[in-house]
């Protein structure tokens, strides 16, 4: 899963078990995994059609979804990712993850973009009340659609707590695995024109050419978002044999890919959250990260900001970090004590919160 699925399933698991006394009704769309049915307290409901793509995100929620609403007549839908259906009478809670769409449009598929500049903006005001992940994305949700702060709630994402610094002879397992036994930076995540790759990728050729290092870039994630612009970008690159395609990686795998890397370069343009810096953070690791939406709130002074649009600041902040042990230690000691701040724990508790606000509305 990425981002909006661990925020689901980590805080929905938490909230289902921690409230017996409430019964939980989760819509799906198609047939589902037993997993996601947490507790005895839960009632898996299927409703067709299974919504995958913008035409049947629109008839499930604004068709299927009012009609299951008027069938089971819960106290409140709540939404994860943000859609909803326009007309029912059921109070509502959606979760805005982040509005990256009205500021990189260009990033998506064209009906996926017409779709979410249609309707986001009625979701945000028909919305009985926003659950949101950072005070940025608050601000920007504010900003884009005119709505109330008073009817925002920042819910920090979590990260697991799977997530923790290797031994030594780990590292060397790890590196043995993926890398050919070479140190690495590592970047995590949906393979995403907004996750920046193109400029992470001359930024890694500008830190070979200016110095010795046998340091590798290693990406683990999803290539669905592989846009001809990443494909040309990496295709191009002198060092493309030392930029390693891993794929998406089990989570035993990350955890062990996270704890073994030089450092995570997470350099996106747009961010909501932001999950592997906690990730990273939780592993021991040093984190650079970009100065600008999200990032810096959820990196405090734990991590190098850089400006994500200049791949010479991006190889800067990774030689700083080969070169200098005495700041690797330190941001490695500041990252495992700014990771406390976020805990699945506290995601379901604020969400849990939130919706009790919404009842209350």
């Amino acid at each position: 899963m990425e981002g909006i699925g661990w925020f689901t399933c980590e805080a929905l698991s938490r909230i289902t078990k921690n409230h017996p006394e409430v019964e939980f009704l989760f819509f799906f769309d198609r047939k589902y995994d037993p997993s996601f049915v947490f507790s005895d307290n839960v009632t898996p409901i299927i409703i067709p059609p299974p919504a995958r793509h913008p035409a049947l995100y629109y008839i499930w929620f604004h068709y299927a979804i009012p009609a299951a609403l008027r069938k089971h007549k819960p106290d409140l839908f709540l939404s994860p990712d943000g859609y909803l259906p326009l007309r029912c009478n059921t109070p509502t809670l959606t979760v805005f993850h982040d509005l990256n769409f009205e500021h990189y449009p260009q990033d998506l598929p064209f009906f996926e973009r017409k779709y979410y500049k249609t309707f986001f903006p009625q979701y945000a005001r028909r919305a009985t009340r926003i659950a949101t992940v950072s005070e940025y994305s608050a601000s920007d949700i504010v900003k884009q659609y005119g709505v109330s702060p008073e009817k925002i709630d920042v819910v920090y994402n979590g990260a697991n707590p799977a997530f923790k610094p290797l031994d030594s002879e780990g590292q060397a397992a790890t590196r043995a695995s993926f890398t050919h036994g070479k140190p690495y930076f590592l970047f995590v995540g949906a393979l995403h024109p907004r996750k920046n790759l193109v400029n992470l990728f001359k930024a890694f050729e500008l830190f070979k050419k200016q110095s010795a290092h046998r340091h590798v870039l290693a990406l683990a994630g999803n290539q669905k978002w592989w846009t001809p612009e990443i494909r040309e970008a990496y295709e191009k690159n002198p060092y493309r044999d030392e930029i390693l395609l891993l794929g998406r990686q089990p989570a035993d795998r990350l955890v062990e890919l996270f704890a073994s890397a030089e450092a995570l370069t997470y350099t996106s343009y747009f961010e909501g959250f932001g999950i592997p810096i906690v990730e990273a953070f939780r592993a021991g690791v040093p984190v650079i990260t970009s100065n600008i939406t999200s990032m810096p709130e959820v990196a405090g002074d734990a991590a190098l900001k850089t400006d994500p649009f200049s791949p010479g600041a991006i190889s800067k902040a990774m030689e700083q970090i080969v070169s200098d042990p005495a700041l690797r230690k330190a941001l490695t000691e500041k990252g495992k004590e700014r990771a406390t701040l976020f805990t699945w724990d506290k995601t379901a508790e604020n969400l849990w919160k939130s919706i009790i606000k919404t009842i209350k509305s």
